[in-house]
């Protein structure tokens, strides 16, 4: 089934909100092809590790309800418990705390209401990497789906730029949230892996509290976010910022 004959089956499109721009804008690219009530948003969350204000931003710029969903651990509790910061190959922080709360709350949706479709809807774009633009950006997930139930995952705005991107958040006539403006290139986590130094330093300047917690996990577990060719390098000389110097302001 394409997505035309989905929304015409009454499909229930699962609309997973970051609170970022991308997030953002498909929701609002969402709400001119797919009815109002086949639209479900939900947004999971990330704790102490989040930007303050996400959901209060994603609250303002929806006309839906917002279904917050949260897994039984969390970033840094996973971190300690396992001695190691998650990578790139191995990205636990995406699979526990956000793709596995929002399929589970998925499946109990459409079984708590007697329905077989459901759409997992992302904001994933293909300029955002290379891997990234690898990606199906519609495809039957066969993981999610049985004899009662089939899901499929989309990601509306794949093709679109950062430009389109910004440019349609204002032409409904919101904006963006305030990190953008302030300094910020992408939303996730506040010290994302994936983050870039530019992103990191922003976080470390607005959540200096959150960045300690960082730099002391670093320390305590003797294992670093990140990587300077083949050799580890702490969170403070990736982004040049000393816990010390930040601490006395």
């Amino acid at each position: 089934m394409n997505v035309h004959e989905l929304i015409d089956a009454g499909a229930i499109f699962f609309c997973s909100h970051s609170g970022g721009k991308d997030s953002q804008a498909m929701y609002a690219y969402l709400r001119t092809i797919v009815p109002d009530h086949q639209i479900v948003v939900v947004h999971a969350d990330l704790g102490e590790v989040e930007w303050q204000g996400v959901q209060d931003h994603i609250w303002s710029t929806v006309t839906h309800g917002v279904n917050v969903v949260r897994a039984n651990k969390t970033l840094l509790g996973m971190v300690e418990q396992r001695g190691m910061w998650p990578s790139a190959a191995y990205r636990q922080c995406t699979s526990d705390l956000k793709r596995g709360p929002i399929m589970k709350f998925i499946r109990q949706y459409l079984k708590d209401r007697g329905l077989k479709l459901g759409v997992n809807c992302m904001g994933i774009r293909a300029e955002e990497s290379a891997a990234r633009a690898k990606k199906e950006p519609y495809r039957y997930n066969k993981a999610e789906s049985c004899g009662h139930r089939d899901v499929w995952d989309w990601m509306p705005i794949f093709d679109w730029s950062t430009r389109q991107v910004f440019d349609y958040i204002r032409a409904v006539g919101q904006e963006p949230f305030w990190a953008y403006a302030d300094g910020n290139e992408r939303l996730s986590c506040v010290f994302c892996i994936m983050g870039s130094v530019n992103d990191l330093r922003h976080g470390a300047i607005c959540n200096p509290e959150l960045y300690r917690q960082y730099v002391e996990l670093e320390r305590k577990i003797g294992h670093t976010m990140f990587m300077k060719g083949k050799e580890p390098i702490s969170l403070e000389e990736h982004t040049g910022i000393r816990l010390e110097d930040l601490e006395r302001g």
